[in-house]
């Protein structure tokens, strides 16, 4: 499922605006409807539509910097709650909060604030149990407040909702006419049921039907990157998403940003890659994924429109949003989005040159361990220099450096720093790193830890300064009842500029230990001018043993799982949503009582110990989406693929896979989306077992 489930798709375009063949597609595509029978009156009127030809029209200079403001679609979509006077309620919170004071200007609603038809003048009407004085009365209370105020629509015949409210397809000057006479200052252009009409057409069809009315709106393109918008869209609108609807959780955020961050040669002032929303504070992340969120979106000089509904905000996200030192980095007036300087494994340096000369530095770990990762001010691009100021923008502590960026970074996390050429450098203390990680088997891998055999984790303190410190020592503390042992040396007298003290421990766990995750802390010590102390800790996992012969994988708890939509759901297909919100395991027709019901992309990953033979399972799409759908299942044991079913489409009947995973440490449950992207991509592993010795 995704924003464009219930839309047409467009036509690839040429980068003229024309189709492939070099005809201009105007109008609709096969649409009869009375809605639809406008289609391409307005459209078709532009200057694009006309001609084919790139017009002399461009987008006022509305964002020299990145939008910042509020969205209400991540929190409430169209539920009940949002009315008038919840808007009015986020328009006073943008106050009390501090937002306004942290460079917050836009309240932006979202789809289903219009009824489902146009009045009998074509116009769209605000729906009156939502907003029961109407849209003037509300704008001009944001705008009484300092702020700026926001509407939405679809550059189609209807908009996302599937209760298909009027969109602007066809009534785009009308519909810009209405905007401009309430006073909106940004309009969130979407993308679906567009009736196969030329992307370019539509949009540009939009930007002049706004400067037709002579209102400064900033034009948000919303298509989703499917028309690659990077390549045009600055001659329509001031930013443009980039990629499908972001989702609450980590894998979306990680699949987004990365997406995203290949796109900075195309970033600039009134011409922003746009990632999509903010999902801090909604709950599906933790903080420290919130703050990487964040700090991503900045270093991206991505709008920030923040998606959490303020009226219950966590303190934790509001101190997030206000951080002024990473939002100085989203709005510095060079606009320049970070370029990735150095991507391996998991770990990436992305570097963001910054108006005042030095550069924003950020160290971002995709994995589920911590890590150390580290560039340099060379690399970065800054001029040489005797040494280096690091502000650590989330900590707001200066340390100095004599070239190297380098820190430890949490799972899921990110450090940032601003870096300058710094001569009074002696006046800082050293940057030092420490932290703790696990020798792994692969990259990527767990940090498991097995009662059977020691493991081993690695503790690593770093003098990245030209001054040494003293007396630098390392503990590592585990809980009660594991053997703790150090391989080699723990202290240093004298910590030299640009020396470690490295050290290996053997780590084992007590037989009969409950499977879980438990806590590693590693404990620093070491003088500069006064004692100083730093810790660092490592989650490491015991993990569950399957029992010997053959038994229902799904009746055992995994060591991870990611999923498209919804969580991963046992015994049950995939809902999309909440969890159990599926129904029996179904492929064409034939019921499964056990198994597994996902959403591509997927992984669900077990521990088999090298104690295990075989992984086998009936395969196929649920039949809850009997029009669409295809995917493929994949199993892969440690970084072996091992079986793979080839694309099966709604279709198909389940498919027996059955793959040979002897010897094999973990194995990972894999459904991709065969190639056509994941709309309507239910996957079932049914009758999924495993056998053991």
């Amino acid at each position: 499922m995704d924003e464009s489930t219930n839309a047409a798709g467009d036509a690839p375009v040429d980068q003229d605006g024309t189709t492939g063949d070099g005809a201009v597609s105007g109008g609709t595509a096969g649409g009869s409807s009375a809605d639809d029978s406008a289609a391409g009156s307005d459209t078709a009127g532009s200057g694009a539509a006309e001609t084919g030809a790139p017009q002399e029209i461009r987008p006022p200079a509305l964002a020299p910097t990145p939008p910042m403001g509020f969205n209400n679609w991540n929190s409430t979509q169209c539920g009940p709650e949002f009315t008038d006077s919840m808007i009015r309620g986020i328009a006073d919170l943008f106050l009390s909060l501090g937002l306004k004071d942290a460079g917050y200007e836009y309240v932006n609603i979202d789809d289903c604030w219009a009824l489902p038809q146009r009045d009998a003048d074509g116009d769209l009407v605000p729906d009156p149990v939502r907003f029961p004085e109407g849209m003037k009365p509300l704008v001009d209370y944001v705008h009484s407040k300092g702020l700026k105020f926001g509407i939405y629509t679809s550059a189609g015949t209807r908009t996302c909702s599937e209760r298909g409210f009027p969109g602007a397809l066809g009534h785009e000057r009308q519909d810009a006419a209405l905007f401009a006479s309430w006073g909106v200052d940004y309009l969130k252009y979407d993308n679906c049921h567009n009736q196969g009409v030329d992307a370019r057409l539509r949009y540009r069809a939009m930007r002049d039907a706004i400067a037709a009315t002579g209102r400064p709106i900033v034009l948000s393109v919303c298509e989703w990157g499917e028309n690659r918008p990077w390549e045009w869209a600055f001659e329509v609108g001031q930013l443009w998403r980039t990629t499908p609807d972001i989702r609450d959780s980590w894998d979306s955020v990680l699949e987004i940003a990365k997406a995203n961050m290949a796109l900075a040669e195309h970033a600039g002032p009134n011409r922003w890659n746009d990632p999509d929303m903010l999902e801090v504070g909604n709950g599906g992340l933790t903080w420290e994924e919130c703050r990487t969120h964040f700090s991503l979106w900045a270093m991206m000089a991505a709008p920030l429109l923040i998606g959490v509904d303020l009226r219950s905000v966590a303190p934790e996200a509001v101190e997030i949003l206000t951080n002024r030192e990473v939002i100085a980095l989203d709005q510095d007036p060079l606009g320049e989005q970070a370029r990735v300087v150095r991507s391996e494994d998991g770990l990436h340096v992305l570097v963001k040159r910054l108006q005042d000369g030095g550069r924003a530095v950020a160290l971002f770990n995709e994995n589920d361990v911590p890590a150390r990762i580290s560039t340099s001010a060379a690399e970065a691009g800054l001029p040489r220099s005797t040494g280096y100021r690091l502000r650590d923008v989330w900590a707001r502590t200066d340390a100095h450096s004599a070239g190297d960026v380098t820190a430890w970074v949490p799972p899921h996390g990110a450090v940032v720093y601003r870096v300058t050429p710094e001569p009074a450098w002696l006046l800082l203390p050293p940057a030092v790193d420490a932290g703790v990680e696990p020798v792994l088997s692969r990259p990527g891998a767990l940090p498991l830890v097995d009662p059977d055999a020691p493991s081993l984790v690695t503790t690593s303190l770093g003098d990245n300064g030209w001054l040494p410190v003293l007396g630098a020592r390392v503990d590592l503390e585990a809980p009660a009842g594991w053997r703790v042992r150090p391989r080699g040396q723990r202290a240093r007298s004298v910590l030299a500029g640009g020396d470690r003290l490295d050290t290996t421990w053997e780590v084992l766990p007590p037989a009969g230990l409950e499977p879980g995750r438990y806590r590693l802390t590693a404990l620093f010590a070491y003088l500069y001018g006064w004692g100083r102390r730093v810790s660092a800790d490592l989650e490491v996992v015991v993990p569950h043993r399957l029992p010997s012969g053959t038994s229902y994988l799904s009746d055992a708890p995994w060591l991870r799982a990611s999923n498209g939509f919804g969580p991963v759901e046992v015994d049950t297909s995939n809902g999309e949503a909440e969890a159990g919100d599926g129904g029996p395991l179904t492929v064409n027709g034939r019921v499964f009582e056990k198994g597994l019901g996902v959403h591509a992309p997927s992984s669900v990953e077990y521990f088999t110990g090298g104690r295990c033979t075989s992984v086998s399972a009936f395969v196929g799409v649920d039949d809850e989406k009997p029009a669409a759908g295809s995917v493929v299942f994949q199993v892969w044991a440690d970084e072996r693929k091992v079986a793979d079913s080839g694309a099966l489409t709604t279709r198909d009947d389940a498919v027996e896979l059955v793959a040979d995973v002897t010897g094999a440490r973990t194995v990972r449950l894999v459904v991709t989306d065969a190639g056509n992207g994941v709309d309507s991509d239910h996957g079932d592993w049914g009758d999924l077992k495993a056998t053991c010795e």
